[in-house]
Protein backbone atom coordinates (compact mmCIF):
# COMPACT_ATOMS: atom_id res chain seq x y z
CA UNK A 1 0.00 0.00 0.00
CA UNK A 2 1.31 3.64 -1.13
CA UNK A 3 0.15 7.24 -0.62
CA UNK A 4 -0.64 6.81 -4.09
CA UNK A 5 -2.26 3.46 -3.97
CA UNK A 6 -4.03 3.10 -0.64
CA UNK A 7 -5.34 -0.08 -1.06
CA UNK A 8 -9.00 -1.67 -1.07
CA UNK A 9 -8.79 -1.93 2.47
CA UNK A 10 -8.49 1.94 4.04
CA UNK A 11 -10.86 3.81 5.60
CA UNK A 12 -11.64 7.81 4.58
CA UNK A 13 -8.54 9.76 5.00
CA UNK A 14 -9.44 13.41 6.65
CA UNK A 15 -7.03 16.37 7.49
CA UNK A 16 -7.19 18.66 10.45
CA UNK A 17 -5.03 22.21 10.81
CA UNK A 18 -5.12 22.85 14.75
CA UNK A 19 -4.13 26.37 15.62
CA UNK A 20 -2.14 26.94 19.37
CA UNK A 21 -2.08 30.79 20.33
CA UNK A 22 1.16 31.88 21.85
CA UNK A 23 1.40 29.58 25.34
CA UNK A 24 -1.29 27.72 25.12
CA UNK A 25 0.52 24.41 23.11
CA UNK A 26 -0.52 22.69 27.20
CA UNK A 27 -0.21 19.19 25.17
CA UNK A 28 -3.69 17.77 27.05
CA UNK A 29 -4.82 16.27 23.54
CA UNK A 30 -1.70 14.74 22.84
CA UNK A 31 -2.22 11.76 25.25
CA UNK A 32 -5.84 11.19 23.91
CA UNK A 33 -4.38 11.64 19.98
CA UNK A 34 -2.33 7.99 21.16
CA UNK A 35 -5.10 6.68 22.69
CA UNK A 36 -7.46 6.90 19.52
CA UNK A 37 -4.29 5.22 17.42
CA UNK A 38 -3.32 2.51 20.12
CA UNK A 39 -7.36 1.62 20.01
CA UNK A 40 -7.40 1.18 16.28
CA UNK A 41 -9.34 4.02 15.36
CA UNK A 42 -7.48 6.32 13.22
CA UNK A 43 -3.88 6.19 11.91
CA UNK A 44 -1.74 8.96 11.58
CA UNK A 45 -0.29 9.21 8.56
CA UNK A 46 1.11 12.84 8.95
CA UNK A 47 1.88 15.52 11.31
CA UNK A 48 3.58 17.98 11.01
CA UNK A 49 3.96 21.49 13.22
CA UNK A 50 3.85 24.90 11.53
CA UNK A 51 5.11 28.29 13.14
CA UNK A 52 3.80 31.33 11.47
CA UNK A 53 5.68 34.63 12.48
CA UNK A 54 4.35 37.91 13.01
CA UNK A 55 5.81 39.16 9.54
CA UNK A 56 3.98 36.02 8.08
CA UNK A 57 6.46 33.86 7.26
CA UNK A 58 5.59 30.30 7.66
CA UNK A 59 8.16 27.52 8.78
CA UNK A 60 7.71 24.32 9.78
CA UNK A 61 9.21 23.57 13.41
CA UNK A 62 10.99 20.02 14.37
CA UNK A 63 8.55 18.05 17.26
CA UNK A 64 12.47 18.52 19.58
CA UNK A 65 11.87 22.05 19.09
CA UNK A 66 8.27 22.10 20.44
CA UNK A 67 9.00 19.79 23.92
CA UNK A 68 12.51 21.19 24.76
CA UNK A 69 10.93 21.73 28.37
CA UNK A 70 9.89 18.40 29.03
CA UNK A 71 6.65 19.10 29.50
CA UNK A 72 5.03 17.90 26.25
CA UNK A 73 5.88 14.59 25.18
CA UNK A 74 5.77 14.48 21.32
CA UNK A 75 8.32 12.10 20.86
CA UNK A 76 5.74 9.19 19.71
CA UNK A 77 4.89 11.34 16.55
CA UNK A 78 8.37 11.83 15.44
CA UNK A 79 8.66 10.24 11.57
CA UNK A 80 5.04 10.44 10.93
CA UNK A 81 5.08 11.47 7.04
CA UNK A 82 4.00 9.44 4.33
CA UNK A 83 4.09 11.86 1.90
CA UNK A 84 0.85 12.92 0.95
CA UNK A 85 1.32 16.57 2.34
CA UNK A 86 3.48 18.48 0.22
CA UNK A 87 5.22 21.91 0.47
CA UNK A 88 2.33 23.74 -1.23
CA UNK A 89 -0.39 21.78 1.06
CA UNK A 90 1.79 23.58 4.17
CA UNK A 91 2.15 27.21 2.78
CA UNK A 92 -1.84 26.35 1.95
CA UNK A 93 -2.16 25.75 5.89
CA UNK A 94 -0.49 28.33 6.80
CA UNK A 95 -2.09 30.76 4.90
CA UNK A 96 -4.58 30.55 7.20
CA UNK A 97 -3.50 30.82 10.52
CA UNK A 98 -2.90 33.89 12.39
CA UNK A 99 0.59 35.73 12.64
CA UNK A 100 2.42 34.36 15.69
CA UNK A 101 0.41 31.04 16.35
CA UNK A 102 2.20 27.51 16.27
CA UNK A 103 0.13 24.82 14.52
CA UNK A 104 -0.68 21.36 13.88
CA UNK A 105 -1.28 20.13 10.55
CA UNK A 106 -2.45 16.18 10.92
CA UNK A 107 -3.83 13.68 8.13
CA UNK A 108 -4.91 10.64 9.30
CA UNK A 109 -6.80 7.31 7.85
CA UNK A 110 -10.05 6.43 10.11
CA UNK A 111 -9.47 2.75 10.51
CA UNK A 112 -12.97 2.43 12.23
CA UNK A 113 -14.69 3.08 8.70
CA UNK A 114 -12.37 0.71 6.51
CA UNK A 115 -14.38 -2.36 6.47
CA UNK A 116 -17.36 0.03 5.22
CA UNK A 117 -15.35 2.06 3.07
CA UNK A 118 -14.34 -1.38 1.34
CA UNK A 119 -17.75 -3.30 1.55
CA UNK A 120 -19.18 -0.36 -0.34
CA UNK A 121 -16.34 0.25 -2.45
CA UNK A 122 -16.79 -4.14 -3.54
CA UNK A 123 -20.34 -3.07 -3.94
CA UNK A 124 -19.52 -0.47 -6.62
CA UNK A 125 -20.40 2.61 -4.57
CA UNK A 126 -18.21 5.72 -4.65
CA UNK A 127 -18.08 8.49 -2.73
CA UNK A 128 -19.48 12.05 -4.26
CA UNK A 129 -19.67 14.18 -1.54
CA UNK A 130 -18.13 14.42 1.95
CA UNK A 131 -17.67 17.27 4.53
CA UNK A 132 -17.73 18.65 8.40
CA UNK A 133 -20.43 20.43 10.00
CA UNK A 134 -18.61 22.81 12.51
CA UNK A 135 -19.22 21.90 15.97
CA UNK A 136 -20.46 25.39 16.75
CA UNK A 137 -23.36 25.00 14.00
CA UNK A 138 -24.16 21.68 15.46
CA UNK A 139 -24.37 23.07 18.90
CA UNK A 140 -26.51 26.28 18.02
CA UNK A 141 -28.80 24.04 15.73
CA UNK A 142 -29.31 21.37 18.86
CA UNK A 143 -30.01 24.41 21.28
CA UNK A 144 -32.47 25.73 19.00
CA UNK A 145 -34.47 22.91 17.58
CA UNK A 146 -38.02 22.35 19.73
CA UNK A 147 -38.50 19.04 21.89
CA UNK A 148 -39.99 17.04 19.16
CA UNK A 149 -39.61 14.39 21.22
CA UNK A 150 -42.41 13.67 24.42
CA UNK A 151 -41.05 13.06 27.73
CA UNK A 152 -41.32 9.16 27.02
CA UNK A 153 -38.62 9.61 24.19
CA UNK A 154 -40.90 8.87 21.73
CA UNK A 155 -42.21 11.79 19.04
Amino acid sequence: MTAADPGPDTGPIDYLVVEFPPGSATGEGMPLLVDLVDRGLIRILDLVFLRKDADGAVTTVEIADLDGDGSLDLAVFHGAASGLLDGDDLAEAGAVLAPGVTAAVLVYENVWAAPLASALRRGGAQLVAGGRIPVDLVMASLGAAPAAAGADGEG
